[in-house]
């Protein structure tokens, strides 16, 4: 019996850890938030639903968070894998463009801000694989990490601004309502600009494999 069957036989889970379930989880739930985020406006634009509107609010919050939650279970249970790896920035990728292009359609979000977030990733995945091609590895940073978190709680706060905005449809938006979506805005802008300098800095840091 070789090494790798008996490890199998011990339990070993292989590429179903914790971890990627719980990835491919939130993988299977985007299109559930899509739908409810869609529905909710695409039905009567005078009189958006207040209850769509929250449940994709609340289903968006939960698939955000879990994102930390099968890192730490990844790191905690010492279940790093490739599959891992793989799966767990194209999640977020997804979850991410999910909303921004829906928000974009409903007028909350720049088209700018979304071309830019997009040609940023182009050039990170292309770097990325030039990269893999020579053997070099290029982990997510700190800076890229801050990206996607700042991103997502933008993301989170016009989601918020919506629903709040359907439920006081009939009696005006209130100040708290405006608050928040300016909140929201100068997150997103946050998000950009991050986006823009942790893409320069993978640009400078894999300088020697670009011009190899």
């Amino acid at each position: 019996m070789s090494q790798q069957q008996s490890s199998r036989r011990e339990g070993d889970p292989g590429i179903w850890t914790p971890a990627n379930i719980v990835t491919c989880v939130r993988i299977v739930f985007i299109p559930v938030f899509m739908i409810l985020l869609y529905l909710s406006y695409s039905g009567d634009s005078t009189a958006p639903s207040p209850v769509l509107a929250f449940a994709a609010f609340l289903l968006y919050v939960v698939l955000s968070l879990t994102d930390k939650v099968d890192g730490y279970l990844a790191r905690s249970r010492h279940e790093i894998t490739d599959f891992g790896k793989f799966l767990d920035p194209i999640a977020d990728k997804l979850l991410v463009f999910s909303a921004l292009l829906l928000l974009m359609d409903m007028g909350y979000v720049n088209l700018w801000f979304v071309f830019i977030i997009l040609v940023r990733e182009f050039l990170v995945s292309a770097l990325r694989m030039v990269a893999s091609a020579a053997g070099v590895v290029i982990a997510a940073d700190k800076l890229g990490k801050a990206k996607t978190a700042v991103t997502m709680v933008a993301l989170c706060g016009y989601l918020l601004t919506f629903a709040l905005t359907a439920l006081f449809a009939g009696s005006g938006v209130s100040g708290l309502v405006l608050m928040l979506n300016i909140v929201a805005d100068a997150l997103m802008i946050a998000a950009v600009v991050l986006t823009v300098v942790s893409g320069v800095q993978y640009l400078w840091n894999s300088r020697d494999i670009i011009t190899s």
